[in-house]
């Protein structure tokens, strides 16, 4: 055996390979985007807009809410409590800071959904449909012809998409603590960021999968992008508590909220606004499990994602040597 080929062999050689593939890959998502004013300003604050619209309908309600309970008549002096009259001063009182405590909960889970939706738009945009549009500007064959591990390719656009996308969510948890005066309470900083992370991790992993499909699928996958938007921001609950839809009457918003929970962000989310808002918020009936299962099924989508998009990926390699046109943009 030759001196070469001994080290392309070589464990440390290959490990080394594959981590200069992950700098490589992400080195345009992190370097790159900031060397483009606008992206910055188009990123960062334009979607500010559509979390300030939900926003501004929950501070609606927080004062219809606010007004029945402080205002006098001759049948409730005191105002109304829930579903009926005020007792005394004391109890109106407690029904006005529920009322308060509820609408920051609300405004509150409006962004952190906020943010957890830069991600997945990150996911679904520049990580499912990224191999689909490398192979359209006839990058997919060095991709291909590189003595590399696929994965390390995607690991690395990963990277470069979580680094990337957490500028817009930091500007969105800071204009919703500044500018919408919402007030987080985070008891355990260091489970509030396992449970973050280990969500990414997981969201990402399904990007993986999506990206070896996506190449499949062709242009149809511009299709599934765009019609998977907004069903899933309703159905795992990105601009209110997920929970919510197993309250709902005839039993379909437990089947919605079933449907969602495929997606990681659901559990994320959920976890990360007991985390941050506590277990007690909402009278504490509208989460689906503690934050501890949650974090456990988290661990268990991420290794399960990763593991079929390297079954994907590997798929994908073989039927690129079978048929030898997948990287035909024609094909």
């Amino acid at each position: 055996m030759s001196a070469s080929t001994a080290r392309r062999t070589d464990l440390r050689y290959r490990i080394g390979l594959n981590l200069h593939a992950v700098v490589g890959r992400s080195y345009p998502r992190i370097i790159g985007a900031n060397r483009e004013p606008s992206w910055i300003f188009f990123e960062a604050l334009l979607p500010l807009l559509g979390i300030a619209a939900y926003v501004f309908v929950y501070q609606a309600f927080g004062s219809r809410a606010l007004d029945a309970i402080m205002t006098s008549t001759a049948s409730a002096p005191w105002g109304i409590c829930g579903d009926h009259a005020c007792l005394d001063a004391a109890e109106q009182a407690l029904e006005r800071a529920k009322a308060l405590a509820n609408t920051n909960a609300l405004i509150a889970s409006v962004v952190l959904g906020g943010t957890m939706v830069a991600f997945w738009l990150n996911v679904l945009w520049s990580m499912a449909s990224q191999l689909y549009w490398e192979k359209e500007i006839g990058n997919l064959q060095l991709y291909m012809m590189a003595p590399m591990n696929r994965m390390a390719l995607l690991g690395g656009m990963a990277v470069g998409g979580m680094v990337m996308t957490s500028m817009r969510a930091v500007s969105t948890l800071v204009a919703g603590i500044l500018v919408f005066g919402v007030v987080f309470q985070v008891a355990d900083p260091l489970l509030l960021l396992a449970v973050f992370f280990t969500a990414l991790v997981a969201l990402y992993g399904l990007g993986m999968m999506f990206a070896s499909l996506y190449l499949l699928w062709g242009r149809e996958a511009w299709n599934l992008s765009a019609l998977m938007e907004e069903p899933i921001f309703f159905s795992s609950g990105f601009y209110f508590p997920i929970g919510g839809l197993y309250n709902m009457p005839g039993g379909w918003g437990r089947a919605v909220a079933i449907i969602g929970a495929f997606v990681p962000a659901t559990f994320g989310l959920d976890a990360l606004r007991q985390l941050t808002l506590g277990r007690t918020a909402f009278g504490g009936t509208i989460w689906i499990f503690d934050v501890q299962t949650e974090l456990y099924i988290l661990l268990l989508m991420a290794v399960v994602f990763l593991i079929l998009a390297r079954y994907s990926l590997a798929y994908l390699e073989t039927l690129a040597k079978r048929e030898g046109k997948l990287t035909s943009r024609h094909q």
